[in-house]
């Protein structure tokens, strides 16, 4: 443990940091940045509301009514 490289970010007090290094070379208070979300993950839908399908839905249910509108103004000019 103590022949394992370090972190040798800079601390407060302007030493390197002492703590040994994970993988991506800063120990576990320095980590860097994050590698984001796992894979797959769930919790990053959380209502659907800009999935591909409800856009699509939401899309053609406006279309819907643009041609229901125009509809009615046409029956509303034949008065």
């Amino acid at each position: 443990m103590h022949l394992s490289p370090r972190c040798g970010a800079k601390t407060r007090s302007g030493s390197p940091c002492r703590s040994p290094a994970m993988a991506n070379g800063r120990c576990r208070m320095h980590g860097g940045r994050s590698p984001g979300a796992p894979i797959g993950n769930d919790n990053a839908r959380k209502n659907g509301l800009y999935a591909a399908d409800a856009i699509a839905e939401r899309r053609a249910l406006s279309a819907l009514l643009r041609s229901m509108r125009s509809l009615i103004e046409e029956v509303d000019e034949g008065r």
